[in-house]
């Protein structure tokens, strides 16, 4: 494998390794208790410009149902009451800025959708790796994540939720991209 070392080199679009991704969250519970979760069913892609990084973009779909914590009876609570999987089966992200920090680190500001519920959020993301395989395919990492309320997302059960459980959650990404083959023209 070969490592990938200037930004223009990662220019192109690329698809979300569903295999080597993780999408997460981690919520405080009663007293200093930590729930971690993620997403298991999930596609996205992004659209990486090396030159002019403020062109790049990402976007994110996740299915609902596939919340998982490692409690069935949580899991059940969190599809039924808190993100209301019947009528609202996915959440998505689609960005609609970037800034880059400095050569490896970006805030990505986007479109949150949870519940039929559109907010902006900005993500610090950080890009972690690039190299191309042994079959010439160039695959980039990035992590990060973002603290959001989920109240202004109507992510709540009922008015003693928030006792139980604080508003705040962070997000986390762990994503591996793969650059789609460039057609000829």
């Amino acid at each position: 494998m070969s490592t990938v070392s200037r930004p223009a080199e990662l220019t192109g679009d690329y698809v979300f390794d569903t295999a080597r991704t993780r999408i997460a969250f981690v919520a405080r519970h009663t007293l200093s208790t930590r729930v971690r979760g993620r997403f298991e069913e999930f596609s996205g892609g992004a659209h990486l410009d090396g030159d002019r990084p403020s062109e790049s973009r990402a976007w994110l779909t996740i299915r609902a149902t596939s919340i998982r914590t490692g409690n069935r009876q949580r899991d059940k609570l969190l599809r039924d009451k808190f993100l209301d999987v019947d009528g609202h089966p996915t959440l998505t992200f689609t960005s609609t800025r970037v800034v880059p920090v400095d050569e490896a680190r970006y805030q990505v500001t986007g479109d949150l959708d949870v519940r039929g519920v559109s907010r902006p959020v900005t993500l610090d993301a950080v890009l972690t790796g690039s190299e191309s395989d042994a079959r010439g395919d160039l695959r980039v990492a990035f992590r990060g994540g973002a603290t959001i309320d989920r109240e202004d997302w109507g992510v709540n059960w009922n008015a003693s939720t928030t006792l139980m459980i604080a508003p705040k959650v962070l997000l986390e990404f762990d994503v591996t991209a793969t650059r789609e083959a460039q057609c000829a023209s």
